[in-house]
């Protein structure tokens, strides 16, 4: 992408480590991404994505090295730095007594959003997400699907620089993780960041401008799919087993069926 050339980092990794005790979560995580971009984080259970992304949006504390979000420490200039950026985790933990739009509130003064600003921005985000008939609902009797919809309207209120998803269609259905999906290349078309982990493939083949496949706590590969292919194999599934020991089980499944 040409902004990986033309502007600066929005989210920086620096040598992330997590340890506990004498195991390592993250060993050492380097990586930079551009305004813009959509890049997806791929790796099997286990393999530090969700870690990661809570040491980048500091939610926990690495052992070692330095993330940063538009040029400011997360540790060390933790306001500035989560000002930037919106977060919406696999499963959505929200104020359940709360109704979608005291919610939408809720996050506008925290982000400190104009509240008419935030009214008529949550609107077309309820509209969107077509959850405005039932806006006046309290979240505690949402759906998990309603949910996720519910925390990404939040995340996206304050029009943030950095977005960070971890698993963002899981338990959706397919039209709404299609509407999600358009969202995101929309935001990103915009200008923002967005660091997505997923377990789906194709949906990371289809979106991402650049794919981050890490494994026991380290990247092993990183790229557009142009890169990663230059090996040969046709596609990101090949790619992905290649790299994290998962062809040799492939293969023994494929057998026994």
């Amino acid at each position: 992408m040409n902004a990986r050339h033309s502007a600066e980092p929005m989210i920086e990794a620096g040598g992330l480590q997590k340890r506990y005790g004498d195991t390592f979560a993250v060993k050492g995580v380097d990586f930079a991404i551009y305004p813009g971009e959509i890049v997806g984080f791929l790796g099997p259970n286990g393999a530090g994505k969700t870690t990661t992304i809570k040491m980048l949006i500091g939610l926990l504390r690495p052992s070692s090295g330095t993330a940063r979000i538009g040029g400011f420490d997360i540790q060390r200039q933790p306001l500035q730095a989560k000002a930037l950026l919106g977060y919406v985790p696999d499963q959505p933990y929200l104020p359940e007594k709360l109704t979608a739009r005291e919610y939408i509130q809720f996050i506008a003064g925290l982000y400190q959003v104009d509240r008419r600003v935030a009214m008529q921005r949550g609107e077309e985000l309820l509209r969107l997400f077509g959850l405005a008939d039932r806006a006046d609902e309290l979240l505690g009797g949402y759906s998990h699907g309603m949910r996720q919809k519910a925390a990404l309207t939040g995340a996206l209120l304050h029009d943030p620089q950095a977005l960070f998803l971890d698993e963002p269609t899981v338990g959706l259905d397919p039209r709404s993780a299609r509407l999600i999906k358009d969202m995101l290349r929309n935001v990103a078309d915009h200008g923002t960041s967005v660091f997505m982990s997923t377990h789906i493939l194709e949906i990371a083949e289809r979106m991402c401008d650049r794919v981050f496949i890490i494994n026991q706590g380290e990247v092993i590969a990183a790229g557009t799919l142009e890169e990663l292919r230059a090996g040969g194999d046709a596609s990101l599934e090949d790619i992905f087993l290649k790299l994290t020991g998962g062809a040799e089980e492939a293969a023994i499944a494929e057998a026994l069926l």
